[in-house]
């Protein structure tokens, strides 16, 4: 047993030291392409923020005095040294440090995620196992059809249509989640409802279909039906037997789509208004203020690798033979 759990630490030290050097290239990669999509696009920061009019000679010395007329490498490889020491360096539009423009959005889009997810975590969990453990009965039925319904609906689909029911029609919740300065949105809670619900029911269905399948699965393996047949109770069963073997396979997806939830979908906050990280980068992409997106792109590439490093271990703890491989 020693052995074995000597070799289980080894293993998962072996896991993260590689995960972290494969997310350091990943990283460099996104940096990098994110610098060459938006040098290969018309126009810089300063023609957006002098505008269409503007003189050529009035741009050309803003050009100058934001860097922008320095080499492409240069410019990528000063903002790279800089990023590595902590600085993310300051946007071209408003002057900002891109850290402060960044902290204003997270914690809007931190909150937003976390909502999110307290709502789809719990709710992919229960319905997938509630039709895992009746296959091909009416509860499996009903799921499947939902999802499959989920599936094939766009996020603007449902988000237009929580707004027509419920702020429209109803005139239960506001249409737009529009924060007053300085305020966050557990302040004004109303406005975190139609957003919540429609990043939950866009990433529900591939996560119940997951659990599901895992569930249906374990239920019907060898363990499980002994202890049944021990007299073990259903529940009981379920805690120790079905999800211990199900939910190492459904926790990837997870990673996957809480990743998408703390990325803030880009479709549910240009939607709703909702001041997060999506609309951050929305804006600097159509304002060409690189550093702010290389940022964003940064944060989004490193959280990603996070919660999936996360997703990884957990899976590998919850695996009755991953302490041994």
């Amino acid at each position: 047993m020693p052995g074995r759990l000597v070799a289980g630490r080894s293993g998962a030290g072996r896991l993260v030291a590689g995960r972290l050097l494969g997310a350091l290239a990943v990283l460099l990669a996104v940096t990098l392409g994110v610098f060459v999509a938006t040098a290969l696009a018309a126009g810089d920061a300063a023609s957006a923020r002098l505008g269409p009019a503007a003189d050529p000679a009035t741009v050309q010395a803003l050009r100058t005095e934001l860097g922008l007329d320095q080499p492409p490498a240069q410019r990528y490889l000063g903002w790279l040294g800089a990023a590595a020491r902590g600085d993310l360096g300051t946007s071209l539009i408003s002057g900002r440090p891109v850290t402060d423009l960044i902290a204003d959005r997270l914690g809007n889009s931190a909150i937003l995620a976390a909502a999110a997810a307290a709502v789809l975590t719990p709710a992919a969990l229960l319905l997938g196992t509630w039709a895992g453990l009746r296959p091909r009965r009416r509860p499996d039925r009903v799921v499947g059809a939902a999802s499959v319904v989920l599936l094939a609906l766009p996020e603007f689909v449902v988000g237009v249509a929580l707004v027509s029911v419920f702020a429209v029609g109803l005139g239960w919740l506001p249409a737009v989640s529009y924060l007053p300065e300085g305020q966050g949105p557990l302040g004004q809670p109303s406005v975190l409802v139609l957003p919540v619900a429609a990043l939950t029911l866009a990433s529900l269905a591939p996560t119940v279909r997951l659990v599901r399948a895992g569930v249906a699965v374990a239920g019907a393996a060898d363990a499980a039906a002994a202890a049944r047949l021990n007299g073990v109770p259903e529940g009981r069963v379920v805690r120790c037997y079905v999800l211990p073997a199900a939910l190492p396979a459904a926790l990837p997806m997870l990673a996957r789509t809480l990743t998408y939830l703390l990325g803030g979908a880009l479709v549910v906050e240009t939607l709703f208004g909702y001041p997060g990280l999506a609309s951050a980068m929305v804006e600097a992409v159509n304002q060409r203020d690189v550093p702010v997106v290389q940022a964003l792109a940064l944060l989004a590439a490193a959280a990603a690798v996070a919660v999936n490093l996360c997703a990884d271990l957990a899976a590998r703890a919850l695996d009755p033979a991953g302490s041994a491989r």
